[in-house]
């Protein structure tokens, strides 16, 4: 016990003494939780459009309007010249163009009117492809305030949207956690890592390698300043969360808590792991950085585990992320609790003994 306390006395002057580690491990987790979620977004807005108005009706004047008045829309210019929107859309001036037929208004009270037609942009299929929806919608709310003015009892909608979970929509609530996550991955994955490696390179460690210091005390004297830092992590993005963006998580913190602690065990011991195989920083950065890469683009955090191909969703089963990834936004978003998660909780509690027992072991120990 005495010589672990002491080791771990070590890490801990190693770390406060270090000019830029105590820096990175505070401005770090702020300044991903405080800019990423502003950036890392899928909300498309500022959608340029172009309205070509061969009609010129009170119909077509109130989508401009409607158009104008959108939030996630910007009305470049309403004309008659469809040869000119199609220039501005050819020049990337125009993201959408939308062009009301002659005779629409007439028309739509006597016959099957002429269809508006709407052209996008899809150079940017993501912006081109919310863009059009935007513009439908908007298209929509405005068709049916002409008929209801014409026809006050006419039912005005037939279909109701309920979103739950995340009744906004705001992408920002679900990349906030895939943003905690990616942080623990960075922080709890490569420092712990370098640590070792550092050592090696400057010679340090056979030091340890000639004392009486057992592998096991010296692997988790390495990990536990590391925890305690990934603990830190979690407080700091979740306040982050609440004070800026307002999002406070629906199930109880202490799930979340556990899943954390055991993903932090996780990750460090799976990078200590790598560590152990590898003798300079070069080594050690480039294999991190394969498998963080794997982890954060297969794991379900950028995008969903379902839209991948059959063999890559097998694959994402030996991924320890992704269990987490379901725990922070099933319990953030959803309320679930620990009963309903305990299948994730398994698959990482075993991913945890697995790695921090391979830490131990594959740590060479030579006299």
């Amino acid at each position: 016990m005495r010589q672990f306390i002491v080791l771990l006395q070590k890490e801990l002057i190693k770390i406060r003494r270090d000019s830029f580690l105590p820096k990175l491990i505070l401005s770090f987790p702020i300044l991903i939780m405080l800019i990423s979620p502003m950036l890392a977004t899928m909300d498309v807005r500022n959608v340029n459009v172009a309205v070509v108005d061969l009609d010129h009706s009170t119909t077509s004047h109130r989508i401009i309007s409607h158009i104008k008045a959108s939030e996630y829309l910007s009305l470049v210019g309403a004309t008659s010249e469809f040869d000119l929107a199609m220039e501005r859309l050819e020049e990337g001036r125009v993201d959408v163009i939308v062009q009301i037929p002659d005779h629409f208004e007439r028309d739509m009270g006597v016959s099957t009117p002429e269809k508006i037609s709407i052209i996008a942009n899809a150079v940017n299929a993501t912006k081109g492809t919310m863009g059009t929806q935007y513009v439908i919608q908007t298209i929509a709310h405005a068709l049916v305030e002409v008929r209801n003015e014409k026809n006050p009892n006419q039912m005005s909608e037939l279909v109701t949207v309920q979103n739950r979970f995340n009744p906004t929509l705001n992408y920002r609530h679900y990349m906030i956690p895939a943003l905690m996550i990616i942080i623990f991955i960075l922080v709890c994955g490569f420092l712990p890592a370098l640590s070792i490696v550092e050592e090696k390179e400057v010679g340090t460690i056979e030091q340890m390698n000639v004392s009486p210091v057992s592998r096991f005390t010296f692997t988790l004297s390495k990990l536990i300043p590391y925890w305690a830092i990934g603990i830190f992590v979690l407080i700091a993005a979740m306040m982050i969360a609440h004070l800026v963006y307002g999002l406070l998580p629906a199930g109880s913190f202490w799930v979340i808590l556990l899943g954390t602690v055991l993903f932090i065990l996780t990750i460090s011991g799976f990078s200590l792991t790598a560590a152990n195989f590898s003798d300079t920083m070069q080594q050690i950065m480039f294999i991190l950085f394969f498998f963080i890469m794997i982890f954060i683009l297969m794991s379900g955090l950028l995008t969903p585990i379902d839209s991948m191909p059959d063999w890559a969703q097998t694959f994402t089963l030996l991924l320890p992320p992704r269990y987490f990834v379901d725990i922070l936004r099933s319990v953030y978003l959803k309320g679930t609790t620990l009963s309903e998660l305990w299948q994730d909780f398994v698959a990482l509690g075993s991913f945890s003994v697995l790695f921090n027992i391979l830490a131990a072991v594959t740590y060479k120990k030579q006299a």
